[in-house]
């Protein structure tokens, strides 16, 4: 076993191969039975995809690195449970492309703060975090105000969620343009916000 093991070592080409191989074998025992299990491929009752609104709050979120300081996974121990709601369950996610789930936490876990606070308190919170929360060290993103959507490419978006598995309807498709024109980036942004974990908060 001794000779085997260190004809290994020896040969540098060889040892890489069985490596990659080994976490190869070991990555697909752990990943492959998550997809046979319900719990992780099936939305939970009453999950329904993002409005084309909130679809395009999610890119401007994504986009202004939010998820850099704000984890959206609440972890399941009773002192994350306590604090901000029910601890956080695959079916929740499974429209989400990619999930914004997470463990960096410069500011406070977003996966419950749906219908938490008001569209104006978020308003106020975002042109200036300050005015809310004296020990706020979250920047300003006063400029959201100012840029007006157009909705040009969010038909687009939606149809390539829909090959992906996101149940849009033609009508939801269509539409989509329409609902978000002369709306602005801090609007679409609440509207995404205010979706977040609202769902499994009612059901619990």
């Amino acid at each position: 076993m001794k000779l085997t093991h260190d004809r290994i070592e020896r040969h540098s080409g060889l040892l890489i191969l069985l490596v990659i191989l080994t976490v190869a074998i070991g990555g697909l025992v752990e990943i492959v039975p998550l997809w046979f299990q319900r719990s992780t491929t099936q939305p939970i009752t009453g999950l329904k995809p993002y409005t084309a609104l909130q679809l395009t709050g999610r890119d401007v979120y994504i986009r202004e690195g939010c998820y850099g300081c704000h984890s959206q996974m609440i972890r399941p121990l009773r002192a994350e449970v306590s604090r901000y709601g029910p601890y956080s369950v695959a079916g929740e996610f499974v429209y989400d492309h990619p999930f914004q789930w997470g463990s960096k936490r410069t500011g406070p876990d977003l996966a419950r703060v749906g219908g938490r606070y008001s569209d104006d308190w978020h308003r106020i919170h975002l042109n200036n975090p300050r005015d809310v929360v004296p020990e706020s060290i979250m920047p300003s993103y006063p400029w959201l105000t100012k840029t007006t959507l157009t909705g040009d490419d969010v038909a687009n978006k939606m149809r390539a969620l829909q090959r992906l598995g996101v149940p849009y309807t033609e009508q939801d498709i269509a539409q989509g343009k329409e609902a978000i024109q002369g709306k602005t980036e801090q609007d679409a942004l609440i509207a995404y916000m205010q979706n977040l974990g609202v769902l499994l908060k009612k059901t619990n």
